[in-house]
């Protein structure tokens, strides 16, 4: 462990901790964010009416819509004189969020990559290579700086430029890379059409995050680049990667959240509920202990569970893998679809690989769905047996029947080192 007196603090002590460092940010927000002060005033909101956590859902969510509509720095609860460093998403829905962090906020952020690297298999004097984006987008200097704070050598590779990457796995004997799972997949293929060796490879984790993905993309990853890969969760406006990590040792029964600083809550995603440990609903986060961008209740719109595992090695909750976002869910001809969950589907077939994309389309009133998907080497696309039990498998377990178009290897479009869109809506 990077930290083993906070990654395996009793619970009761952690639970303290956390009420000391939420009372001191909800003053903060109170008194230095005027969002935040108008909004509290505007509900009857009083800051002595609320004792601690567990007087959370008394307050109200914080939306992306409230960033954008406080772009660029609004929200900031430091001046800018404190600011070291400004992030911001992509924007491709309107204006970006823009976040901010103080020299703390850094120090939190390195700290929580750095356990999430260890917790990955990562050790001191490894080298990483780091296929993530650098720039506005958290990932790559996220990765970067928590790398460096565990004692870690980091190739800023960045993201893109397939040729470079396999050049570089081979000649810098990087032990560990960090990029998202679609495009480790693309990696792996290429090491296969290029005939590279990977055993003979140096890398032995991978550390995948920024979109979805399941235990089909894993094996293709671990199977295909020789390696243990492990997923990394984060989103910008709490901090960027290192939210929450998945333990190499562990794998399968979920990812830790750092509960130090970041505070989790499953809700409802239509009444906003709280919901039991281990039901399924949309993941809200509270920030404990950023300075320049904290945020109350964060509607992450991530679909997932949490729940404390009595036999993990930490004392932290874990986190499901997210099964997709409340807004990519389709609802089609009444039933609600993840296209997470036509990928755990192909994954039960030998004929298939999890390179797959979900067309939907309008005929009338009706919704239709056309999965496109590709077969492995030797598989005959044209055999009606394929698409007929691909098919009837879909139809029984997620109850939609979808048009299936099976086509071989390298149809699909790839990763080119960002976010994959499994989607493509074409009813409007």
């Amino acid at each position: 462990m990077y930290n083993q007196a906070i990654e395996t603090l009793p619970l009761e002590e952690l639970r303290a901790l956390q009420n000391q460092r939420f009372s001191k940010m909800l003053r903060r927000i109170y008194h230095h964010v005027p969002f935040y002060n108008a909004l509290f005033k505007k509900q009857g909101i009083h800051l002595e009416d609320i004792k601690g956590i567990e007087d959370l859902p008394k307050l109200p969510f914080t939306r992306k819509t409230d960033l954008r509509d406080n772009y660029p720095y609004k929200m900031f609860a430091s001046p800018m004189h404190e600011i070291r460093r400004i992030h911001a998403s992509s924007g491709t829905t309107g204006k970006p969020t823009v976040v901010g962090y103080t020299h703390n906020d850094l120090e939190v952020f390195d700290e929580v990559v750095a356990r999430s690297l260890v917790c990955a298999g990562a050790k001191p004097g490894m080298k990483l290579h780091n296929a993530y984006g650098y720039g506005l987008f958290t990932g790559g200097l996220g990765m970067h700086g928590g790398a460096t704070k565990l004692g870690m050598a980091v190739i800023p590779v960045s993201g893109g430029m397939t040729d470079r990457q396999l050049t570089i796995l081979q000649d810098f004997t990087p032990e560990v890379i960090c990029c998202t799972p679609s495009y480790a997949q693309t990696l792996a293929e290429e090491c296969k059409k290029r005939g590279i060796d990977t055993e003979k490879l140096a890398v032995k984790y991978a550390v995948l995050g920024a979109e979805p993905w399941t235990e089909a993309i894993r094996k293709q990853v671990e199977e295909g680049l020789n390696v243990t890969a492990t997923n990394i969760y984060g989103l910008s406006e709490i901090m960027g990667p290192g939210v929450s990590q998945e333990d190499f040792e562990e794998k399968g029964t979920g990812s830790y959240i750092w509960e130090d600083h970041f505070f989790p809550e499953v809700v409802d995603r239509d009444t906003g509920k709280p919901l039991p440990y281990g039901e399924e609903g949309v993941l809200v986060f509270t920030t404990i202990t950023k300075e320049a961008f904290p945020l109350l209740r964060y509607w992450t719109n991530d679909i997932c569970s949490i729940y404390y595992d009595e036999k993990a090695k930490r004392t932290h909750i874990k986190m499901s893998p997210i099964k997709g976002r409340a807004d990519d869910m389709l609802i089609i001809r009444g039933v609600n679809l993840f296209y997470t969950q036509v990928e755990e589907v192909i994954e039960q077939f030998d004929f298939l690989v999890p390179n797959y994309q979900l067309i939907v389309t309008r005929e009338g009133t009706l919704d239709n769905v056309l999965v496109r998907c590709e077969v492995a080497e030797g598989v005959n696309i044209n055999d009606p047996k394929f698409v007929n039990l691909l098919s009837q498998k879909i139809k029984n377990t997620i109850g939609l029947s979808m048009k299936i178009q099976l086509e071989s290897i390298g149809s699909i479009p790839r990763s080119q080192g960002g976010k994959l869109s499994r989607i493509v809506d074409r009813r409007n």
